[in-house]
């Protein structure tokens, strides 16, 4: 079973939602949603293991990106008791187009959440964990040591599980990387999410190519560290854009790329321009094999965290190869 850690800071639930989700796209105008076409469409929750999944997230009064992001496998993903979660918060600093998790100031840190998050991993009994978060400007370190924190004690609670993390771009935090890279989780990850061309709209606090030295600089400091990378399509992105984004993460010499259809939370986000039809993401997943990825998940509904665990091991057993 493979989970991904999303803590919220113990902040009652009907306070956090009396609050704007997204105070900073209320005067955007709004965009027109495309209605989706067959290959998009996925069935809805309702399994007793997704009854399950769900009643573990709320006894353990944890917040999931699942929910807060509006994951469209989170029926797949929940009858398999596989959840996402977030530390440090539900509450993000960024104010990215696409995303639908919570913007604002954020609450303090909680202390005892590597302990909580170890804890959980333990009794779950979980072989695969990936651990993301919010973006946390606000910190001097972008939140690395507490990265670093809930990795060491999840090593120590369950070391035989494989630690996967998503993290921040760590955008102007100076040894922030080191810290989370000293740490040694298994696989990490950072989401390029588009194009540079789309940045300005699309991920505007954002750098594209301090991402991508990001991601080629856990391979300078620690060559055994898996590192992974997603975008999402259909933002208006061309074809000869994505193929150059494989190439930029090649020449950083990440393993894993994930792709997926980009899918419009409300008519404040970004809208969607196209939906790419699954031979077109058969198509990129074969020419980015032959631009020597590992591993690659492109399929529409592919998610960053999406399979994460079997995804994981067939990483390890190419690598061995």
């Amino acid at each position: 079973m493979t989970v991904v850690l999303d803590l919220l800071n113990n902040d009652p639930r009907a306070k956090i939602r009396a609050t704007p989700r997204h105070p900073e796209k209320v005067n955007r105008p709004d965009t027109p949603i495309l209605s989706k076409p067959a290959w998009i469409r996925v069935k809805a929750p309702g399994s007793a293991a997704w009854a399950e999944t769900k009643r573990i997230v709320r006894e353990n009064k944890l917040v999931t990106v699942c929910e807060e992001a509006s994951c469209p496998n989170i029926g797949e993903c929940w009858s398999k008791k596989h959840a996402t979660f977030m530390i440090m918060g539900d509450t993000c600093t960024r104010a990215c187009a696409f995303c639908n998790v919570r913007t604002g100031l954020p609450g303090p840190l909680d202390a005892d959440e590597p302990a909580k998050v170890a804890d959980a991993v333990a009794k779950l009994g979980l072989e695969h964990v990936v651990v993301t978060s919010v973006d946390r400007d606000d910190l001097a370190d972008g939140g690395a040591a507490h990265f670093a924190a809930t990795i060491a004690a999840i090593r120590l609670a369950s070391p035989g599980t494989t630690i996967e993390i998503l993290t921040p771009d760590f955008l102007r935090k100076p040894g922030a990387l080191e810290k989370v890279v000293a740490a040694k989780p298994d696989v990490f990850n950072h989401n390029l999410e588009t194009v540079p061309s789309k940045y300005l709209t699309v991920r505007p606090g954002a750098r594209y190519f301090h991402s991508v030295r990001l991601l080629q600089r856990v391979k300078e400091l620690d060559g055994e560290i898996f590192t992974k990378s997603g975008i999402m399509v259909g933002l208006g992105e061309q074809r000869h854009e994505v193929l150059q984004l494989m190439d930029d993460l090649r020449s950083a010499d990440v393993d894993f790329l994930t792709m997926g259809q980009y899918l419009q939370p409300t008519r404040k986000h970004h809208a969607v321009v196209s939906f790419v039809p699954p031979d077109e993401f058969d198509a990129y997943e074969k020419v980015a094999y032959t631009k020597g990825f590992l591993m690659v998940s492109a399929t529409p509904l592919t998610r960053s965290s999406h399979h994460a665990g079997d995804d994981f091991r067939r990483l390890r057993e190419r690598r061995r190869g």
